[in-house]
């Protein structure tokens, strides 16, 4: 099953590791850290660049990490989950 986090970009189900809410996860300096790691590794992609970003998805596809900026809410993509 493939799943649209925005703008026509479409992840397997089964790659995801973890949804994240951007407002209450970039709080903590670790996961900035994460996230700026992960944008000097080319492992970060950002799905929009014309809507702010509301969430991140860490996903593995071929057992390399990637992260998905995305301009959806968390709740949005849990029902397009379902």
């Amino acid at each position: 099953m493939y799943l649209n986090i925005g703008t026509e970009v479409l992840i397997k189900n089964k790659d995801i590791l973890g949804i994240f809410d951007l407002d209450n996860t970039t709080v903590k300096q670790a996961t900035r850290e994460y996230i700026n790691t992960a944008e000097k590794n080319g492992e970060c992609i950002t799905v929009s660049f014309e809507e702010l970003p509301k969430s991140f998805i860490v996903t593995t596809e071929n057992e390399r990490k990637k992260i998905y900026i995305s301009p959806l809410n968390t709740s949005t993509i849990f029902k397009r989950i379902k």
